[in-house]
C-alpha cells in the first residue's frame, strides 16, 4: 500500500501549481494537496499551521523568496519536507539552499517526473538534486575529504550492493523501495564519488577497501 503523502504548493505562478496539481491527481493520487499560495509570507504561514509532509516551493516569490521560506520553517522546528523548484541553476544559491535546510531542488525546465523522484528520494532519507545538474552544491555543503562521506546510509548500502553486483531490483526487493528510487540512488552516488559505471564503482571500493552495507559508511 502506498502511503499516503500531505503537501502545499507555493508559486506565484498558478499555471505551475495548477498543473503540479493536475499531474499529482492523475498520475500520483496517493498525493493529497492541502494548500496553495502565491507568495513566500503564506507559504510559511501555511507550512507551519497544516504541517504537510511536504512543500513545494518557489524560489523567486513575491514578500519572501524561496531561500528565506526554508530559513523560517526550519528556525520553527517544522521538519516539513522542503522541496525548492526553481529555473536558477546558481550554484552558490543552491548550496545555501540545503545548508538551511531544503530538502530537494528540482528545475522548472526538466521532466516532471524529477519532482516526483524528489518525493520518493527524500522520503527514504535521502537530499534530492536533480541530475541536470550534474556536481552543483548537494556535496559542497559538507567540507570532507573523502567523497565516500557525502553518501548518506542509504546510498552507501545502494553502493555497497551495487559493487556485490546485485541487480537493481534485487536491491529494491530488499531495501523495499522501487527499482527508480534505486537508479536515483545510482545516478545520485556516481555523482558524489565522480565515477562513471559499476566498474567504477568496483574500482573506487576496492581501492578504498570500504566495508559492506551491514557496517555502514565510514565515519
Amino acid at each position: 500500500m502506498i502511503k499516503p503523502i500531505t503537501m502545499i504548493l507555493a508559486d506565484d505562478h498558478g499555471v505551475v501549481r495548477e498543473g503540479v496539481a493536475a499531474f499529482c491527481q492523475t498520475t500520483h493520487p496517493e498525493i493529497t494537496i492541502v494548500g496553495q499560495c502565491d507568495n513566500g509570507e503564506e507559504a510559511v504561514q501555511m507550512i507551519l499551521s497544516q504541517r504537510p509532509d511536504f512543500a513545494v516551493v518557489d524560489l523567486n516569490m513575491p514578500k519572501m523568496n524561496g531561500l528565506e521560506v526554508v530559513r523560517r520553517v526550519r528556525q520553527a522546528q517544522c521538519e516539513t519536507h522542503l522541496v525548492i523548484l526553481s529555473i536558477n541553476r546558481d550554484e552558490n544559491t543552491i548550496r545555501e539552499l540545503f545548508r538551511s535546510g531544503a530538502d530537494g531542488y528540482v528545475l522548472k525546465d526538466g521532466p516532471a517526473r524529477h519532482l516526483f523522484d524528489a518525493i520518493n528520494y527524500i522520503q527514504d532519507g535521502g537530499q534530492y538534486l536533480t541530475p541536470l545538474l550534474r556536481r552543483e552544491s548537494i556535496e559542497k555543503t559538507k567540507d570532507v575529504k573523502d567523497p565516500v562521506t557525502l553518501l548518506s546510509r542509504r546510498e552507501y548500502e545502494v553502493f555497497s550492493f551495487l559493487v556485490d553486483g546485485m541487480r537493481p531490483k534485487d536491491i529494491a526487493k530488499i531495501l523495499e523501495i522501487s527499482p527508480k528510487t534505486v537508479d536515483t540512488y545510482r545516478a545520485n552516488i556516481m555523482r558524489k564519488l565522480e565515477v562513471d559505471g559499476i566498474a567504477g564503482l568496483v574500482k573506487f571500493a576496492i581501492m578504498r577497501n570500504l566495508k559492506s552495507a551491514a557496517e555502514g559508511p565510514p565515519n
